[in-house]
């Protein structure tokens, strides 16, 4: 159950991630430079971490060309998405809207590339389109009854 602490971790900064975006954006006025210090934040954490972290374990070397080429593309679409987000904002998006509709569309896209990647077993329980729905129904309510700022 230790991975539930990460996923508390991960909740907590990636539902700050957008409201402090949004408000470095405004002061920084421009959305490059925006984009840029979150470059210089994913270099820093994604890329020295691990190095430092290999490094002590000797493990810098090895790697696997299919892994590599698969994590590699996961990076990019990590970071195609924070780019999506800085142009959300951009374009006069808001936290309060942009970030709920980000969250409860990427779990369905995720499921459904899992399911692309791992096809499952039995027939597909129709709950599961239900869980969809009230993903979509749930971001719906958020963004109807959020607070007035």
């Amino acid at each position: 159950m230790g991975w539930v602490i990460f996923v508390a971790g991960t909740v907590l900064a990636w539902g700050a991630y957008g409201a402090l975006l949004h408000q470095g954006q405004v002061q920084l006025g421009n959305p490059l430079k925006a984009l840029l210090c979150v470059g210089v934040a994913y270099f820093l954490i994604g890329v020295l971490v691990p190095v430092v972290g290999l490094g002590v374990q000797g493990g810098l070397s090895g790697f696997d060309t299919g892994g590599v080429t698969l994590a590699t593309i996961a990076g990019v679409l990590g970071a195609i998405g924070a780019v999506g987000i800085i142009y959300a904002f951009r374009f006069g998006g808001l936290p309060v809207y942009v970030m709920p509709l980000v969250f409860a569309g990427a779990p369905i896209v995720n499921v459904i590339v899992s399911m692309a990647i791992h096809p499952p077993k039995t027939a597909l329980n129709p709950m599961l389109f239900v869980g969809f729905v009230l993903a979509s129904i749930g971001a719906g309510m958020v963004l109807y009854y959020r607070p007035a700022a």
